[in-house]
């Protein structure tokens, strides 16, 4: 054979003698048993070499491959070194390479090129990159007031160094110091828009900040290799919001009047915070002053509360008010629309007296007459009810009659306190037991329990707890979701039983709702339940909010996770931690002053503008209705809050559901239309729910 004066690769040590033959193959050649080599010296193989051999004398059908080891390249049929300045991290046949930039020159056979003090490679860098340096600070970073609400943009330059990386980012600490140098973080109310770490751009908002209080805020750059650097790449700034413009006064209203006197008070279009202290200026004068002077008489007074009882008036005579609000350093807001009240005259002061006591009789012989119509219409419709074999009609529900009240939002009470005593019954501690934990709320444990009721016995409840070593704010944020419940009284909205208050650890107690948020409940029964039962909770959730709606109130947070469900099926919206009242202007807006909006059932306005209406609500309702037909799968899935965003900004909507009925689909889509003034108002749906034919027929 002539296998002898050739090697096939990097294969050495092939002996060709005492070789058998193989079977012919349909060529007529013969091929020799298979023969093991070896790789030649610094190659390896994964498995052991062979090859075949014909009678020909040619080598054929090698099996498996040597490869030079890290350090070491192919040079003909054998393994060299790398040189000096090379190396060769990996094994195989390819070659040795440069140095990267910012390494020590390597020495002979190297398998990396280690970095040059002050350079690093980060642990995802591969061994073939240049080492790069840790960045420098941020440069020039300075503040700029962009409102007067409390909020101002931070910015800064590049560092001058990056270090020859590109995935530069920064982080932004907020904290407070006194004259000593000592420092404590800011509160949890302060917010970062979008957030005060991984920020990619030089600037930051930053919201909810207080005046006259020096805030230090630390901007730090950040790569792959910063923790290698033992210094901070740090810009430190020094800022305060000297001066925030007051609140303005919107309305003016009267308490009381008499023929000499008129009693005022005047609301603010915003809550100021606690630590800052307005005065108020009234301006008054007789409405008959104007005109017949060339200078109008105005008296002045500067007050310390939002009220005042003015004396010394003239019997029968009207009187133009107005104010502004006076920040600490005196700055004032602009003053308020002008508003005319009148003093009784002297016979009106009497016949109103008369007149009391005339009202007092009346009203005391209507109430008697009511208390009697009311007795025989409840012994009549007892006896009808009888005479039916049955309970009342269940389809004569408070759910069909439009609330006789407004909702009253407890954060106008300059007292928090007040509005607990107002809205919310107190529960004697006694009368609770707790029993198992069933969730964890925003301020502490949820459990289910018992309350013991004269009137019911013992019944089931759920008890939101408020964690040890609360503040007075938190305390006050808690119990303010108490005072929001206890206005509503409807079958589909979470009942508020009572709170405890008088008590070391304060309490809110609610019905217990069985099968807990509706979200969890459909998921685990995926397919389980028909579609008339799933229409029945929609149902149930849209007559809720047609309350909340009819009574001004918008609820922010409306999402399958808020609403409850009972042991029949009843759907219940709860959690009120975000809502909010109405404002009283053409549009009903309101404008939130932070907090995290939930984006993928947030309407486009609300989350662009930060204004929030019942129009909003009906958006998240439209959400929800998908979230029950696709029996609790996530909105928009695994899109990122960024996608979904954009998405429906290019007019993108979820598409039905499977086995979703067209008409509920349909009115999914005009929930998200983009025009809020185009969507159905929750007086619309109540209709749809009983006229439309598909859904009747379900």
């Amino acid at each position: 054979m002539r296998g002898a004066a050739f090697r096939p690769g990097l294969l050495q040590n092939v002996p060709l003698h005492g070789a058998k033959l193989g079977p012919v193959p349909g060529d007529g050649r013969r091929l020799a048993e298979e023969v093991e080599g070896s790789c030649v010296e610094n190659a390896v193989s994964t498995a052991t070499p062979k090859i075949y051999c014909t009678t020909e004398g040619e080598w054929v059908v090698p099996v498996g491959q040597c490869q030079c080891l890290p350090g070491y390249e192919t040079t003909g049929d054998s393994c060299q070194a790398c040189k000096p300045g090379y190396f060769k991290p990996a094994l195989g046949n390819d070659l040795c390479r440069v140095c990267p930039d910012n390494t020590r020159p390597s020495d002979t056979g190297a398998t990396q090129c280690e970095c040059e003090e002050g350079y690093f490679r980060s642990p995802s860098d591969p061994l073939t990159t240049a080492c790069s340096a840790p960045p420098s600070a941020p440069r020039d970073l300075i503040s700029t007031t962009l409102s007067a609400e409390g909020k101002l943009q931070l910015s800064w330059d590049p560092p001058l160094v990056t270090g020859g990386r590109t995935d530069l980012t920064y982080s932004v600490v907020c904290e407070l110091c006194d004259v000593s140098g000592s420092c404590v973080p800011c509160s949890d109310k302060i917010r970062f828009d979008p957030s005060p770490s991984g920020l990619q751009d030089t600037f930051v908002i930053v919201a909810d900040l207080d005046s006259h209080l020096n805030y230090t805020f630390t901007v730090e750059a950040h790569s792959g290799v910063s923790q290698y650097s033992t210094n901070r790449p740090i810009s430190t700034l020094t800022t305060a919001l000297d001066y925030l413009e007051p609140p303005k006064v919107t309305m003016i209203h009267l308490d009381e009047r008499s023929p000499t006197s008129l009693s005022l008070s005047w609301a603010l279009s915003r809550r100021p915070p606690a630590h800052i202290t307005h005065r108020y200026e009234l301006m008054y004068r007789r409405k008959d002053d104007e005109g017949e002077k060339d200078v109008t008489t105005y008296t002045v007074l500067i007050l310390e509360k939002n009220s005042v009882q003015i004396n010394d008036l003239s019997p029968g005579t009207s009187y133009m008010f107005r104010v502004q609000v006076l920040s600490p350093e005196g700055n004032p807001s602009s003053y308020s629309m002008e508003h005319e009240f009148h003093t009784s005259s002297i016979a009106e002061s009497q016949i109103q007296n008369n007149s009391t006591i005339v009202m007092g009789a009346v009203v005391g012989v209507a109430v008697m007459l009511l208390i009697v119509v009311a007795v025989l219409l409840l012994r009549k419709r007892r006896l009808s009810s009888r005479g039916r074999g049955g309970p009342e009609d269940p389809y004569f529900s408070s759910d069909q009659l439009k609330p006789l009240k407004t909702y009253v939002d407890p954060h106008m009470y300059e007292d928090p306190n007040i509005a607990i005593q107002k809205f919310v019954t107190e529960i004697d501690p006694n009368f609770i037991s707790k029993q198992k934990v069933i969730g964890v709320g925003e301020f502490g444990e949820v459990f289910r329990g018992v309350m013991k009721s004269p009137v019911r016995g013992e019944v089931p409840v759920a008890i939101k707890t408020l964690k040890p070593g609360y503040s007075e704010k938190q305390r006050q944020d808690f119990l303010s979701e108490a005072s929001i419940m206890g206005q509503f009284s409807h079958p589909n909205i979470i009942r508020l039983e009572g709170v405890v208050t008088k008590f070391k650890h304060a309490m809110i107690v609610t019905e217990y709702m069985e099968n807990g948020a509706l979200d969890t409940y459909l998921r685990d029964r995926d397919g389980e339940l028909p579609s008339y039962q799933l229409v029945g909770m929609l149902r149930g959730i849209a007559a809720g909010m047609k309350y909340l709606s009819d009574m001004n109130y918008v609820h922010r947070d409306l999402a399958a996770r808020n609403v409850l469900v009972n042991s029949n099926l009843e759907c219940k919206v709860s959690d009120f931690g975000l809502s909010r009242v109405l404002e009283d202007d053409a549009e009903g807006t309101y404008t939130t002053r932070g907090g995290k909006i939930p984006i993928r059932w947030t309407a486009p306005e609300a989350i662009a503008y930060r204004k929030f209406t019942s129009a909003s609500d009906v958006w998240s309702f439209g959400i929800v209705m998908w979230e029950v037909m696709a029996f609790g799968e996530r909105p928009y899935w695994d899109m990122s809050n960024h996608e979904v965003m954009k998405a429906i900004n290019e007019a993108f909507r979820l598409p039905a559901p499977m086995d979703c009925p067209s008409a509920i689909y349909q009115l999914m889509l005009q929930c998200w239309q983009h025009e809020r003034s185009n969507r159905p108002r929750f007086t619309d749906m109540s209709t749809f729910w009983t006229n439309c034919s598909e859904v009747q027929s379900l």
